[in-house]
């Protein structure tokens, strides 16, 4: 019995590549490239969504060397923040974004090889951060789970993300509730600021701490406790919450 091409069963559509191919850059002049920008790209989302090393990357998408090059370049000179970004400005102009926002996180485990990683980027053939400051700890640190990194995302209600911070495994949730919020800078399609205030933001009691509580209240935000709050705290002096309910933040009708 035949079966679908694993090559094939998750490439860009003409309707997906018809939105994305709009923001990419555009080809320099000269000889035209072997190798369609539009297949390197599935190339890319194919190493990404398998877990596969580069050297993996199927031959239908082009050589692996071409594919991670690109991957690598828009990395460092920002194309990929740059598209992302568009296609935030062009969903909200499309009403397909809910500014009901969701702060949380969730730990990644580093492959074992990024233990003898330099500490300092400074010294490397070629700096990892390209044009975004790369964390002095390249967002590794030890926790429970060994050597991780934390991903801190701002996510819509229709799982769009917002914004995102790294850092090292072993960072508390609650500092970075303010990073994660001034992250979010949504282009409004006929120019002007971008929108960065949500009309609600939702969290569980990890960040419901004094200072980002003050943090709201300074950037005109008003917070409510959910239903269920005892009022009792711990041995720690956090809150208890009954029933294990999200925190819910208000946020008047402000842009």
């Amino acid at each position: 019995m035949a079966t679908l091409a694993v090559t094939q069963r998750a490439d860009l559509t003409d309707a997906q590549w018809a939105v994305l191919g709009p923001l990419l850059p555009g080809s320099r002049l000269g000889r035209p490239p072997e190798h369609a920008k539009r297949t390197l790209i599935d190339g890319i989302r194919w190493r990404v969504r398998a877990g596969a090393p580069w050297r993996d990357v199927p031959l239908a998408y082009g050589p692996w060397q071409t594919v991670y090059g690109l991957f690598r370049r828009w990395q460092r000179n920002g194309t990929w923040r740059t598209v992302l970004a568009g296609l935030q400005g062009r969903a909200d102009a499309g009403g397909l974004i809910t500014w009901d926002v969701s702060v949380d996180s969730t730990v990644a485990r580093a492959h074992q090889h990024a233990a003898g990683a330099r500490r300092r980027g400074d010294l490397q053939a070629e700096p990892p951060g390209g044009n975004q400051a790369e964390p002095a700890d390249h967002a590794l640190g030890r926790s429970r789970g060994g050597l991780t990194t934390k991903v801190h995302l701002a996510c819509e209600q229709r799982q769009k993300p917002l914004s995102i911070v790294i850092t090292a495994g072993q960072r508390g949730d609650s500092p970075q509730f303010r990073a994660v919020l001034e992250g979010i800078r949504v282009p409004r399609p006929g120019g002007g600021r971008p929108r960065t205030r949500p009309d609600r933001v939702l969290g569980d009691k990890a960040y419901s701490s004094r200072a980002n509580r003050a943090y709201l209240r300074r950037r005109a935000l008003f917070a409510r406790a959910p239903v269920g709050l005892t009022g009792r705290r711990d041995a720690r002096g956090e809150r208890q919450f009954a029933n294990g309910s999200a925190l819910i933040m208000s946020i008047p009708a402000l842009r």
